[in-house]
C-alpha cells in the first residue's frame, strides 16, 4: 500500500474472496465486488452487485423446520467481459497461464485497475488492462474499459460482454441450506446496435430491476442472447504490439427509485445519454475529490494508509446519494452477503463519524428508523409492553429479521438464536438521535421525529422495569447484552439475563435525555406530541423514578456484566488458547465440546466497557451518581482490567472499543488494540469473514477513534469540547469537520499543540472548550493552543 493506492501483486486463488471485498466499488446507491470480469461465481470467485435496501424474503427447509429469511439480493451481474483467440478457449486465471497479475485500487479516484498477462505459448502473450468505476456523480452508472495488447503474435480476438441474470445468493457457505434464488422473470433484449438490456424482479418483494449495457469498440457489435443473459460480441484483429479497446457502460435502476416510471426504460434512457468512458471518469474523479475534501483525514504512516482505505469503503456504502434513499446501515456494507445485508446496531459506531462530515446522510439513516417506528411499537405490544422495540436485525420493513437458528460450523449443528433479546439496540437509536442533533444543531428533527423516537424508546424501558422491594430498585429482566455469548443462565429453561449493566445504564440515559428534550420542547409541539402519544404527567414522574433507581449489579468491587456474572465459573484461558490457538469464537468451540459459554465468565466483546466507549468519564460518573452508585477512577480501572482478562474478542468491534477505552484511561496497551482494529479486515483476522463483506462498524469506528476518541471531541451545549489523549504511537494527526453550518473546520494536533482553522463564512464563531480554558474562534481565523500535559 501507498498513500492513495491499495495493490495486490500476483494471482492467488485462495485470496480472491478477500481481494474482491476490499476492491469493491460503490457509490452509496449500489456497489459491485472486485471480481475479475472474465470469471463466474465458483469456489474461488464471487462477483456480486447489491443495491442499498433491495431485499427479498424466502422460506427454506432447515433442520426439519421452515425458516424465513430476508436477504439483500445479489442482482444481475453486469461485469462479464471475457476474451480469447478466436476459436480457442476463453482465458481465465484458473484455466490459462498467468505470467503477471497486478490489481490496484486507486482510492483518490475510486478506480479499480487490473493488469494481467496471459501466456499463450511459443513466446506469445495477451496483456489485459482494465479500468473499472462505479460512478460517484451519477449513482446509476458504472463503466468498464478493457484494453487488450497482443505480444508476439497477430490474430483475431473475440470479446464477449454480457449481463447475467442467472444469479443466486451463494456468497456465504454457511447459508448453503437456505434458498438463495431471489430473481425471477428474467428477460433480455436489444435496444440498439450497441445496447442490450435485461430486466427481472425479486420473487416476493416484487422489486423490478432494469439494466442496460452499451458496448463500444472499433468493430461492429453483434448480439446473441439466451433467456437469462444479454450477450454482445465483437471480433477485433490485432497485430503484435497493438492495443485494442472495448468500453462497457451500464445503467441500473430498480422500481424503488424515485422520479422514474419503469426501471428498464430509465436504465435505457440513462445509458443512451451517458458520456464516453473518458468523460465519465473525469466527472467521477471530480465527485471523489469533493468527498475527500469533506472527509479530510491526515494520519502519518501505515495507520494513515489503512484509515484512508476504511474511509473509502465507508464513503462507498454511505455517500451523499444515501441521503435520498430509505435505507439503514448494512453491517457488512454493500460488499457481500454476510448477515444477509441486515441492519444491526453498527450505526452506533458509524453515525458519530458521519455527523461531522455528512449530516444529511445521518439524518436519512435516522429517517429509516423513524419510518419503522410503528413496526417497533407493534413489536413492543406483542411483548406486552408500551413504547417501541427496535429489532436486533432489521431489513426492509423493520420487523425482527434475526434468524431463529444459526449454524455452528465447528459442530455442524443448527442452534437456537436468542440474539433478538438484545433490546439495547433501542438505546443505540436514541444515542444516535441525540448525537446527530448535538453535532448538527438540527432542532427541527429533534423536536419532531427525534423526540417521538426518544419518547417511545424511553417508554419501553420504563415499562420493562419492574420494582424489586428487596433491593429498593427497578430491574430489567430477560435481555441479552452486547457480549452476545451469554443468552441464558446455566440450566435455565428460558433465555435471557437480568440487569445487564450496559442495558440498564443506557436505559437510564435514554430516560434522562428524553425528559430533558420533552421539557425543552416548544409548548405547542410538546402538546402535539403528548396528544399523539397519549403521554401524561404521571408517566413522566415514573420515568424520572426509573431513571434514578435502575439496578446496576457489582461484584468484587467491579461492575457486573449482568446479575450473577461473578458467580459463573472461571475459564482456563491458557488451556483453550494452547488447544485451539484462535479462540475468538469461543462459543462455537465450547458448544462443539458439548459445553456452553453460559457457564463461564467469558465475553465475546466489550459489554460493560461499551459504557466507556459511549460516554466520557465525567458523563459516565454522572450517570452512576444519578443511579445512586459511586464510579471513581479506581472502580473503573478495576472493571476495565477485569473484563480485559475475560474477553475473547470474537467481534471486530471488540478491539476498537477496548482501544478507545484504554486510550481514555491513558494506558500503554491501547495501541495494541487499535492496531488490531485497523487490521481486522485487511488481515481478515476473523478467519475468512471479510471475503463475505467488510465490517463497516469497525472501519468507521477506527476513523471516529481519530476524530473523537483521541481528541476527546464532544459536541454539546453548542460548543466543541476537547480533552486530547496523548498516544505516543499517534502523536500527530489532523482532520476537517462540518459543525453546525461551518464547512471544513480543520483541527490539527501535533507535539502538544492544537491548531484550529475556521473557514471564512457569515456563521457565528465557534466556542472551543478545553479542560483548562475556553476560546472563541471567528470564521476566517486560525487559533493555536498549547495542550496541557
Amino acid at each position: 500500500m501507498t498513500g492513495w493506492t491499495w495493490r495486490y501483486e500476483g494471482y492467488d486463488a485462495a485470496d480472491e474472496r478477500l481481494r474482491e471485498s476490499l476492491c469493491t466499488l460503490g457509490n452509496g446507491y449500489f456497489a459491485t465486488r472486485g471480481a475479475l470480469s472474465e470469471c463466474v461465481a465458483d469456489g474461488v470467485h464471487y462477483p456480486g452487485t447489491y443495491v442499498a435496501g433491495c431485499y427479498n424474503r424466502l422460506t427454506s427447509e432447515v433442520a426439519g423446520r421452515r425458516v424465513e429469511n430476508e436477504d439483500m439480493v445479489n442482482l444481475p451481474n453486469w461485469l462479464p467481459v471475457r476474451f480469447r483467440l478466436a476459436g480457442r478457449q476463453w482465458l481465465t486465471p484458473d484455466t490459462a497461464t498467468v505470467l503477471d497479475h497486478d490489481q490496484v485500487l486507486h482510492l483518490s479516484s475510486g478506480l479499480l485497475e487490473r493488469r494481467t498477462r496471459y501466456g499463450l505459448g511459443d513466446g506469445r502473450a495477451l496483456s489485459v488492462r482494465q479500468l473499472r468505476l462505479v460512478h460517484m456523480a451519477d449513482p446509476h452508472l458504472a463503466a468498464l474499459r478493457t484494453e487488450l495488447t497482443a505480444v508476439g503474435f497477430a490474430a483475431e480476438l473475440e470479446v464477449e460482454a454480457a449481463i447475467d441474470g442467472a444469479i443466486t445468493n451463494a456468497g456465504v457457505p454457511r447459508y448453503h441450506d437456505l434458498d438463495g434464488c431471489h430473481l425471477v422473470h428474467v428477460h433480455t433484449g436489444t435496444a440498439a446496435t450497441d445496447t442490450v438490456w435485461l430486466r427481472c424482479r425479486t420473487r416476493t418483494s416484487d422489486i423490478r430491476i432494469g439494466l442496460a449495457a452499451r458496448l463500444t469498440a472499433d468493430e461492429p457489435v453483434t448480439t446473441q442472447h439466451t433467456p437469462t443473459r444479454a450477450v454482445q460480441r465483437v471480433r477485433l484483429h490485432v497485430t503484435s504490439g497493438q492495443t485494442v479497446t472495448v468500453d462497457k457502460t451500464i445503467a441500473l435502476h430498480t422500481s424503488r427509485d424515485p422520479a422514474i416510471s419503469d426501471p428498464l426504460d430509465a436504465a435505457l434512457d440513462r445509458v443512451e445519454a451517458a458520456s464516453g468512458f473518458d468523460e465519465l471518469l473525469a466527472s467521477h474523479r471530480t465527485a471523489w475529490n469533493q468527498l475527500w475534501r469533506r472527509a479530510a483525514l491526515e494520519v502519518p504512516g501505515e495507520a494513515g494508509h489503512v484509515l484512508r482505505l476504511h474511509l473509502f469503503h465507508v464513503l462507498q456504502t454511505l455517500s451523499p446519494h444515501t441521503a435520498d434513499l430509505d435505507v439503514g446501515v448494512p453491517a457488512r456494507g454493500l460488499h457481500g452477503e454476510a448477515y444477509r445485508g441486515h441492519v444491526f446496531w453498527d450505526e452506533l459506531f458509524i453515525l458519530p463519524y458521519l455527523n461531522l462530515h455528512f449530516p444529511e446522510v445521518s439524518r436519512a439513516l435516522l429517517h429509516y428508523r423513524h419510518r419503522r417506528l410503528d413496526r417497533a411499537r407493534a413489536t413492543a405490544r406483542a411483548l406486552g409492553r408500551r413504547g417501541a422495540v427496535y429489532p436486533w436485525q432489521s431489513g426492509s420493513d423493520g420487523r425482527e429479521e434475526t434468524q431463529e437458528l444459526h449454524l455452528n460450523p465447528h459442530s455442524g449443528r443448527w442452534l437456537p438464536d436468542h440474539s433478538r433479546l438484545q433490546r439495547h439496540v433501542g438505546s443505540a437509536v436514541a444515542y444516535n438521535v441525540w448525537q446527530y442533533c448535538e453535532a448538527s444543531g438540527d432542532a427541527e428533527f429533534l423536536h419532531t421525529k427525534g423526540a417521538e423516537m426518544l419518547l417511545e424508546i424511553a417508554r419501553f424501558w420504563a415499562d420493562s422495569a419492574t420494582y424489586d422491594a428487596s433491593l429498593g430498585r427497578h430491574r430489567i429482566r430477560g435481555v441479552v447484552g452486547p457480549d452476545e455469548y451469554h443468552d441464558a443462565y446455566p440450566g435455565a429453561p428460558e433465555p435471557g439475563l437480568d440487569d445487564n449493566a450496559y442495558s440498564n445504564v443506557t436505559a437510564a440515559w435514554v430516560l434522562t435525555r428524553t425528559l430533558e428534550v420533552l421539557r425543552a420542547l416548544p409548548e405547542p409541539r410538546r402538546r402535539e406530541l403528548a396528544e399523539r402519544t397519549g403521554l401524561d404527567g404521571g408517566e413522566l414522574e415514573h420515568w424520572e423514578d426509573v431513571s434514578r433507581t435502575l439496578h446496576v449489579p457489582f461484584h468484587d468491587d467491579v461492575i457486573s456484566q449482568f446479575d450473577g456474572y461473578g458467580d459463573l465459573a472461571e475459564l482456563d484461558w491458557d488451556a483453550y488458547r494452547k488447544r485451539y490457538g484462535d479462540i475468538r469464537r469461543l462459543d462455537r468451540i465450547l458448544e462443539a465440546e458439548g459445553d456452553s459459554v453460559n457457564h463461564y465468565q467469558a465475553s465475546k466483546q466489550a459489554d460493560v466497557l461499551m459504557l466507556g466507549y459511549l460516554f466520557p468519564p465525567s458523563e459516565l460518573q454522572g450517570l452512576f451518581h444519578r443511579l445512586g452508585h459511586r464510579l471513581d477512577e479506581d472502580i473503573w480501572r478495576r472493571t476495565v482490567d477485569y473484563y480485559l482478562a475475560r474477553t475473547s474478542h470474537g467481534s471486530t468491534l471488540s478491539s476498537l472499543v477496548h482501544g478507545w477505552v484504554l486510550a481514555r484511561a491513558r494506558r500503554s496497551e491501547a495501541w495494541k488494540f487499535c492496531q488490531e482494529a485497523l487490521q481486522s479486515d485487511i488481515a481478515d483476522v476473523q478467519g475468512g469473514t471479510t471475503g463475505e463483506g467488510i465490517h463497516l462498524g469497525a472501519m468507521a469506528g477506527t476513523l471516529d477513534f481519530v476524530q473523537r476518541g483521541l481528541p476527546g471531541l464532544e459536541t454539546r451545549q453548542r460548543a466543541l469540547w476537547l480533552d486530547p489523549v496523548p498516544l505516543p504511537e499517534l502523536s500527530s494527526y489532523e482532520f476537517a469537520v462540518r459543525y453546525q453550518g461551518h464547512w471544513g473546520v480543520r483541527l490539527r494536533f501535533e507535539c502538544g499543540r492544537l491548531e484550529i482553522t475556521v473557514p471564512p463564512s457569515n456563521r457565528s464563531p465557534i466556542d472551543i472548550r478545553l479542560p483548562d480554558r475556553s476560546v472563541c474562534v471567528q470564521p476566517g481565523e486560525t487559533c493555536q493552543l498549547l495542550l496541557p500535559h
